[in-house]
């Protein structure tokens, strides 16, 4: 017994087949995401360095980077560069309008023992993996966590 055409003359049961397989895949896909079964989840290298950051939005357009505890500036992200930083932190600012988190929470840089930097957002629980991005872009985040003062935190 074989399955009608379709209007354009097309067999069904590869349709058939085809939406079948969809669905599957999707199945598969909320079954790992809801269980965690089929996930793999690392462990975080130990921590070496923290710094925290205020991240300002100036009248001019750029970006100033506080130091959190004096409020220093550290750096500037001046209009039209640093698209990976302002990508970066107009999404984590986002997520606290969202959540109706204020700005005065700094942000955490974490620099990792196998050279990796991870940007925590405390307020949100939100956590960016900056390598994940390439070299390049997480040179942008690492340029921060040179010592600008020997109170910087280091942890052994």
């Amino acid at each position: 017994m074989s399955l009608p055409a379709t209007a354009s003359g097309f067999p069904r049961a590869p349709l058939l087949a085809a939406g079948a397989l969809v669905l599957l895949s999707l199945a598969a896909v909320a079954t790992s995401r809801l269980t965690g079964v089929g996930s793999m989840h690392y462990a975080d290298a130990s921590t070496v360095t923290e710094r925290e950051f205020l991240f300002e939005d100036r009248p001019d357009g750029s970006i100033a980077i506080l130091q959190a505890r004096d409020r220093a500036e550290v750096g500037r992200a001046e209009p039209g560069t640093n698209g990976f930083l302002r990508g970066t932190m107009r999404g984590l600012a986002r997520e606290r309008r969202r959540q109706g988190v204020g700005a005065d929470i700094p942000f955490l840089l974490i620099g990792r023992s196998d050279g990796r930097l991870t940007l925590v957002d405390p307020g949100t629980g939100r956590r960016v993996d900056l390598e994940s991005f390439g070299p390049t872009n997480a040179a942008v985040f690492a340029r921060l966590m040179a010592p600008h003062d020997a109170t910087d935190r280091k942890t052994p």
